[in-house]
C-alpha cells in the first residue's frame, strides 16, 4: 500500500489543505516572533517588522483561494496525481516565497520561484476547474 497513490482525491486535497494550514500557522508565529524580538507595539511600523508581516500577508492573498480550488478539484473527482501535483507545487512555492521575502525585501530567487510556482498553480487549478466543470459525472 502506497500512502500517496492509494489516497482518494478528497483525501489528497485534505492532506494539502492541512499542510497549508500548518504553513499559515508557521507564518503567523513568525510574525508574532518578529514583533516580540523587535519590540514593535500593535499599530506601530518598523521596516523589518513590515517585511515580516508582508511574508504572512503574501500567503494570505493566495493560499486560501487556492485551498478552495484544490477542494473543488476533489469535488470534481480529479485524478489524485493532479491534486498532489498542484498541492506540492503550491506548498513548496509558498515556502520558497516566504523564505526569500523574509531574507530580503529586494529580489531573491526564493521570491521569484515562489511567485512563478504560485502562478502556475493558479493556472492549473483554474484551468482544470473550468474544463472539468463541463464534464458529465461518471456513472
Amino acid at each position: 500500500m502506497n500512502l500517496f497513490t492509494d489516497m482518494t482525491a478528497t483525501h489528497a486535497a485534505a492532506f494539502y489543505v492541512g499542510l497549508l494550514i500548518v504553513l499559515m500557522l508557521g507564518l503567523k508565529m513568525y510574525v508574532g516572533n518578529r514583533r516580540g524580538k523587535l519590540k514593535v507595539p500593535s499599530g506601530e511600523t518598523h521596516p523589518e517588522f513590515n517585511r515580516a508581516t508582508r511574508v504572512q500577508l503574501n500567503a494570505v492573498e493566495d493560499v486560501p483561494v487556492l485551498m478552495v480550488g484544490i477542494m473543488a478539484l476533489a469535488a470534481l473527482n480529479m485524478p489524485t496525481w493532479y491534486i498532489h501535483m498542484v498541492g506540492v507545487t503550491l506548498l513548496v512555492s509558498r515556502i520558497l516565497h516566504a523564505w526569500g521575502l523574509a531574507g530580503s525585501s529586494g529580489f531573491s530567487p526564493g521570491r521569484l520561484i515562489g511567485t512563478a510556482g504560485t502562478m502556475l498553480v493558479y493556472l492549473a487549478v483554474a484551468g482544470a476547474l473550468l474544463v472539468h466543470s463541463f464534464v458529465p459525472p461518471h456513472g
